[in-house]
């Protein structure tokens, strides 16, 4: 008999659905390790905020691409294609199983399809940073939603910086920005698709409680703390979902508690496109969170 064949399994869906606890017990059981798929766990400090697992919580499961980029740090899907590959590649080499796990939909893709990066255009997208510094961001996003709704489902109404790109995309090639998305096909080193999610109104409810620890356990400290390493001047950690809340906070004297709900309303809204995003690929297998018997039911499934 050969050597058993090793498929990387990508634990993917919307936030608070139980993910990352997921992930740590299918790593235990297949000899694996989790590569992180969430765009906000990159960040060194971003720990309450993106319930980051504790090391605790790791279980002794080493955990890659957690913590590599500083706050002042723009994340780009093409850098985390590279690098994400490239630790897939060396866990497979060493016989152990990648285990990869988040939420963030356009960067699982980039790993499991073949996601491609069109150029880009100086000219075009200082024009549309300009836009979006004298007229807002809504207004640019308006503009996206009606020429690639696709693109907007997918892309927080907040998140300049892939607003822009987004439309850079359909400046110069005339397409929309989806449409350079690939088609999905056999995903990449064979990886099995996993689906967790949960009834909405449970989901929610997980949501608000989850963002109540949050503030209970030091988010507004953390905030500040990163404040003075760079927090504002970075792109894309600034507009993080609960980061970004507590900011505008602080600048408006502090009304914490106004912090927390508009936190848990944009996270459920976000939750509503990820669930969106990911239900469209009929390649992943959907659980509910709260079967009793998740891991072993994921197990099954995942054998080959």
């Amino acid at each position: 008999m050969g050597a058993p064949v090793i498929r990387p399994v990508a634990v993917v869906g919307p936030t608070a659905t139980g993910k990352t606890a997921l992930g740590v017990e299918l790593a235990l059981a297949l000899g694996g390790e989790v590569v992180n798929a969430d765009a906000m766990q990159l960040y060194r400090g971003m720990d309450i905020g993106t319930a980051k697992a504790t090391p605790e919580e790791r279980r002794g499961v080493p955990h890659h691409l957690l913590d590599v980029l500083d706050v002042t740090e723009t994340a780009s899907v093409a850098a985390y294609q590279r690098d994400a590959r490239a630790v897939i590649e060396e866990l497979l080499a060493r016989g152990r199983v990648p285990v990869f796990v988040g939420g963030s939909g356009l960067y699982v893709q980039a790993v499991v399809d073949d996601l491609r990066f069109p150029g880009t255009d100086p000219g075009v997208r200082a024009q549309l940073e300009d836009e979006a510094r004298r007229h807002g961001t809504r207004r640019l996003y308006a503009r996206l939603a009606e020429a690639d709704p696709a693109a907007a489902e997918a892309i927080l109404p907040s998140n300049v910086r892939r607003i822009v790109r987004a439309l850079e995309v359909i400046a110069i090639t005339g397409e929309p920005f989806s449409a350079n998305l690939p088609k999905p096909g056999e995903p990449r080193y064979g990886t099995v698709l996993v689906g967790v999610d949960r009834d909405v109104a449970e989901l929610d409810a997980r949501v608000d409680r989850r963002v109540e620890h949050m503030f209970a356990a030091g988010l507004v400290d953390e905030v500040r703390a990163l404040e003075a390493r760079g927090l504002r001047e970075g792109r894309t950690a600034s507009r993080a979902l609960g980061y970004q809340q507590v900011l505008d906070a602080l600048d408006s004297g502090g009304d914490l508690g106004a912090a927390a709900e508009a936190t848990a309303q944009a996270t459920r809204r976000f939750v509503r496109r990820q669930r969106s995003w990911f239900r469209r690929d009929d390649r992943i297998r959907w659980f509910d969170g709260a079967d009793g018997n998740l891991t072993d039911h994921v197990l099954a499934a995942v054998a080959p």
